[in-house]
């Protein structure tokens, strides 16, 4: 069972060796966020900063799950679970739903602040990295809006960046689940969209905002499977969206309905600065209420960062299910954080060009988030990466192992790799790397891997594993 609240995931996995303390003053301007970019891109822990320049009142919590290890205790297991057995635990609770339940109070009310008490500059929101538009409050959060017809409520993580004092702009694409709740359902009625945006709440309710999951799927219940617990909700001060009880912090807002402002450029999840400064949704603040001696909760967005980790796993199996539903062999799939959601390995029981074609066709229908996809034979272990770097290496040919798919309208506008004429086009294309054994080859002819597993007996291969136990290797 996950932990109710961060405060208690961070006890965890301060315990387990994975967070740091820093109580010497830290600038919020820059040092503070760098100091967490540097132990992401050094597979370092979290830090915990609790003397923050001009806020001495506050706390941050920088890259609570950037790694496997806090990972797995956000799902309450232990530190070195291993990443195989992480996508297993986490494929079996997103079936095994738990519904919600709602509370009359919780920590996140112990302060309130409403109309023009708001101040979003008195909230430690870091400046991230230099060159950002401005400084962002919603790096690691949970966005909560409502289908403006159906009433369906959707969790989701998004960028904000603060405007003013009572402002913020933001970036939930149009495709986005927001994005077509905004455009589809309040804007041609005329009216601004409510919006709670929850930080510091229980990691399984991050996990399950910043997840792939099915449309229409409310992430509450969600949340409780992955924490195998109700997650406890309480209703927000100047809507009637309901929010995670135990969160830090709760700002309240609307979306204007015919109201834009300057947002970005901002160093995203791909490991690059996004963009120019635009045009971006903006949204009010109604009301911030927030725990005493409240934590904010900060992702040093960029290469190895929490989002990358949490969205790797969801994605990879939402890719799983996706390929066996239209019969595609597949045995497992896998998503480096390293790539920034930009590429999966897939293992098959049978490869050839017709199934990776399949593949990729299939992983850009709709939204071709995934450029880049590596099949491999069942036999390679796709969470390996020496053993995939190896295959793609030794078993693509360079011309008939290159599958690629060019699309329209479903292009990633945050992949750094497509010019600005593509952006605005949304014109883009996907790659699969066949990796595995033409099927139509003769076994006899068909190379043999020189690893143990592959070009030893049985015999030989109980022999030497037992004198490396024996040897305590």
């Amino acid at each position: 069972m996950a932990h109710k609240d961060l405060r208690s995931f961070l006890a965890a996995i301060e315990a387990s060796g994975d967070l740091v303390k820093v109580d010497d003053q830290v600038d919020w301007d820059q040092e503070l966020s760098g100091i967490g970019r540097l132990s992401c891109e050094r597979y370092g822990p979290a830090f915990m900063f609790n003397n923050i320049k001009d806020y001495p009142e506050w706390r941050t919590i920088a890259n609570p799950v950037a790694g496997w290890r806090r990972y797995a205790v956000g799902l309450g297991l232990p530190a070195d679970t291993s990443v195989r057995d992480l996508y297993k635990v986490y494929a079996e609770r997103e079936v095994d739903l738990i519904p919600p339940v709602v509370v009359k109070d919780g920590p996140c009310k112990e302060v309130v602040i409403k109309g023009d008490d708001v101040n979003l500059f008195d909230l430690p929101t870091p400046m991230v990295h230099d060159g950002d538009g401005g400084r962002y409050l919603g790096t690691w959060d949970i966005v909560i809006s409502k289908d403006a017809d159906s009433g369906w409520v959707n969790w989701g993580m998004y960028r904000f960046m603060i405007h003013n004092e009572r402002l913020l702009t933001g970036y939930p694409r149009p495709t986005s689940h927001l994005g077509k709740m905004l455009l589809d359902g309040y804007v041609p009625k005329g009216k601004n969209m409510p919006i709670a945006i929850a930080i510091g709440a229980d990691m399984p309710s991050h996990l399950a905002a910043a997840a792939t999951f099915r449309l229409a799927g409310d992430e509450a219940l969600l949340a409780g499977g992955l924490g195998q617990q109700a997650v406890e909700l309480v209703k927000c001060e100047t809507s009637d969206l309901y929010v995670p009880a135990t969160s830090e912090v709760v700002i309240e807002a609307e979306i204007l309905f015919n109201g834009v402002d300057q947002e970005g450029p901002y160093g995203e999840y791909p490991g690059y600065r996004s963009g120019e400064m635009g045009n971006s949704v903006c949204a009010r603040v109604t009301a911030i209420t927030h725990r005493k001696k409240p934590i904010l909760s900060l992702d040093t967005t960029g290469f190895m960062d929490s989002s990358a980790v949490t969205t790797s796993i969801s994605g990879a199996i939402s890719i799983r299910r996706r390929l066996e539903k239209h019969g595609v062999p597949v045995v497992e799939v896998y998503i480096p954080p390293e790539s920034g959601v930009h590429m999966a390995v897939v293992s098959v029981r049978r490869g050839g060009a017709a199934v990776a074609q399949q593949v990729v066709d299939l992983l850009t229908a709709r939204r071709a988030l995934i450029s880049k996809v590596l099949i491999v034979d069942e036999d390679v272990d796709v969470f390996n990466m020496a053993a995939v770097i190896h295959a793609f290496s030794t078993k693509c040919h360079p011309r008939r192992g290159t599958h690629i798919h060019d699309y329209e309208g479903r292009l990633n506008a945050l992949t750094p790799a497509y010019s600005q004429e593509e952006r605005v086009r949304r014109s883009g294309s996907s790659v699969s790397f066949d990796c595995t054994w033409p099927p139509e080859w003769p076994r006899e002819e068909t190379p043999i891997r020189a690893t143990l597993d592959a070009m030893y007996s049985k015999d030989v291969q109980e022999r030497v594993l037992s004198r490396f136990k024996n040897l305590g290797l």
